[in-house]
């Protein structure tokens, strides 16, 4: 009971003085978040009149809308700026400092939905979507108030707060046992790789990994010496750069093992979507412009496409093994991650 009461009076106290104050300053309006409506009909009309009637409390500093094309019907004209169209997004969510965005559009616009996600999605912004009668009946749309506008939120977080101190747990635990283990394999494949062509027995790639950021991940070479010098080139299962024990390993999968220290220092996970190349990156994006959702979450030394799809030899076979990729990330869990490492092993 003292244990109790002490570790209750040194959380609620200092709790309570931080929530009242940051309640104080909001009513007071020195706290308020800058809201951007994408849409300009009588449905983004309604939307506007609802937010700001019935859920003053949330402090959406409304400062204007974005049409979607010059066609469309502009009835918040009266009541709001308009600040440009579609193509404009991303240039006046930063220039605004838009902090939500709600995305206010009829059925026959909702095709823009996935490339405004994808736009902004680097960006730390709460995106609200209106609901179609659809959402209501699956059970999408949750709120928590009795008088705010039901909207669906789209959150850039996968995974709460314990999950996410757990799969990192997870991932270290995993990774120093493999590394562990896997000493005695690693001193025969790095004579192994030396033996069969010069130069070292690790190579190291830039890759781009969670928010874009570059990182270098660490293979045993299996290719021989300066096999790619300028326009970076995929490998396939016949490629002459290969060496007959860098076929070995790619068959067995040992020459991505030393991906474990990449986990162990935060650069990847266990499980996550596959780093890619800039270079290729690039490529992809032009195809397949929901490929920026994988820099949400680490990537992976195996993935849900690594199991599904297998490796990609081209960029229409990376675009192809995408919809794996996302769907991980959409239903992220432990359990997910430990099914996917048993179906890799």
């Amino acid at each position: 009971l003292v244990l109790f009461g002490l570790q209750f009076l040194t959380t609620y106290i200092p709790r309570v003085c931080i929530t009242t104050s940051t309640i104080n300053r909001m009513r007071n309006g020195k706290i308020i978040f800058n809201t951007l409506i994408v849409g300009s009909d009588h449905v983004a009309l309604q939307v506007y009149k609802a937010v700001s009637t019935h859920d003053p409390s949330a402090n959406n500093n409304i400062i204007g809308y974005m049409m979607i094309d010059e066609n469309d019907d502009n009835d918040l004209s009266a009541e709001l700026p308009c600040l440009g169209k579609l193509d404009d997004l991303l240039s006046v969510v930063k220039k605004q400092n838009i902090k939500v965005l709600i995305i206010a559009i009829q059925n026959g616009k909702r095709k823009h939905i996935e490339s405004i996600i994808t736009t902004i999605m680097d960006m730390d912004i709460d995106l609200k979507i209106i609901p179609q009668m659809q959402d209501f009946l699956m059970g999408t749309v949750k709120v928590s108030s009795v008088l705010n506008e039901p909207l669906i939120s789209i959150s850039p977080d996968y995974l709460p707060d314990w999950q996410k101190h757990l799969k990192r747990f997870f991932d270290i635990f995993c990774s120093l046992i493999a590394i562990l283990i896997l000493l005695p394999v690693y001193i025969f494949l790095i004579i192994g790789v030396k033996s069969y062509s010069k130069g070292p027995a690790f190579s190291l790639h830039e890759r781009i990994g969670y928010k874009g950021k570059p990182f270098k991940i660490i293979k045993f070479r299996s290719m021989v010496q300066d096999a790619e010098t300028n326009t970076p080139k995929l490998s396939s299962s016949n490629d002459p750069r290969i060496t007959k024990f860098g076929k070995f390993m790619r068959k067995t999968r040992l020459d991505e093992t030393p991906q474990f220290f990449n986990v162990l220092v935060g650069d990847m996970s266990l499980v996550g979507p596959r780093p890619e190349r800039q270079y290729y990156i690039n490529q992809i994006v032009e195809k397949a412009p929901q490929y920026r959702l994988l820099f949400r979450i680490k990537p992976g030394i195996t993935s849900w496409g690594e199991v599904k799809f297998g490796y990609a030899e081209n960029v229409d076979e990376m675009v192809e093994r995408l919809k794996w990729d996302i769907l991980y990330i959409e239903n992220m869990s432990l359990g997910l991650d430990i099914k996917i490492l048993i179906y890799t092993i």
